[in-house]
């Protein structure tokens, strides 16, 4: 399982979303194919950019609950200030791909920033 987690402001359009998670996928040499999954925070599930990124690749929106987040916050590579300040974990993008991912997920990469939207890919640990 691969998980695209999106961080992004207020008001991001779904081309500018999915623009990001294609970057992100390119700079681990995945294909589009290969993603199963977007998870942000739970805050952001109403960002129509998000729902409608979502829906045109097929793919579940997973809302990520702050607890979930911050769980996850260890496990990132990346770090904001600004983020951390304001919802508690260094990169929100890489929190959110590692949570719905699993507690054993690892991120393929750092995150993806590309304008407005901040994209981490994140595998499943895979079972033996």
């Amino acid at each position: 399982m691969i998980v695209a987690g999106i961080g992004c402001r207020k008001g991001v359009t779904a081309t500018e979303i999915d623009a990001a998670i294609d970057a992100a996928l390119r700079e681990t040499g995945l294909t589009r194919d290969a993603l199963t999954l977007l998870a942000t925070s739970d805050g952001k599930g109403s960002e129509p950019g998000l729902v409608d990124a979502a829906a045109a690749r097929g793919l579940e929106l997973t809302l990520v609950k702050p607890a979930a987040l911050e769980s996850a916050g260890p496990r990132t590579q990346s770090f904001s200030p600004r983020v951390n300040e304001m919802f508690g974990v260094p990169s929100v993008a890489e929190a959110a791909a590692l949570a719905a991912a699993g507690p054993d997920s690892a991120l393929l990469a750092p995150r993806t920033i590309l304008g407005p939207v901040t994209c981490a890919l994140a595998s499943a640990a895979r079972e033996t």
